[in-house]
């Protein structure tokens, strides 16, 4: 079993304010997918989703290494998020005909290894990008804190 360490959060944000940035972010990924449409490469979609939330001035950083720590092993760049809006939510970006069980686990484990509060996982590749959002929760609105037992 993975123990996974969580890092420090620097300051709490309220509920209101982790939704309010949450209805940008999708406000921002409804926009590329009404222009683009479904049918094309994350690779696609992840620049125009940054085009559209700095429209939007929200502080995001892309391709954000994660660290996973077993023990005394630590392994830099285990993971990495596509986003990290606002230093409160991970957004994982797919283009899937479907997304699964797989892709939120995925998602999670990111959101506890840096113990932010929301993720919201969207796939473009849906015909409706409304039915390709899923939003995924981590002890919301704090995040994690301390260490725990999960199997990453």
């Amino acid at each position: 079993m993975a123990g996974i360490l969580h890092a420090p959060r620097r300051r709490m944000a309220t509920a209101a304010e982790i939704n309010r940035i949450s209805e940008q972010i999708i406000g921002a990924a409804v926009q590329v997918h009404r222009r683009i449409g479904p049918g094309c490469l994350e690779s696609a979609y992840s620049p125009c989703l940054a085009v559209e939330l700095q429209k939007r001035g929200l502080d995001f950083s892309t391709q954000v290494a994660l660290t996973l720590r077993y023990d005394e092993l630590v392994i830099h760049r285990a993971y990495q998020a596509d986003f990290i809006v606002e230093n409160e939510v991970v957004i994982e970006v797919k283009a899937l005909a479907t997304v699964g069980q797989r892709e939120r686990r995925q998602l999670q484990t990111y959101l506890e290894l840096e113990g932010f509060p929301l993720g919201l996982l969207l796939n473009f590749g849906a015909t409706r990008l409304v039915d390709g959002i899923r939003r995924v929760v981590n002890n919301f609105p704090e995040g994690t804190r301390g260490a725990s037992g999960h199997k990453a």
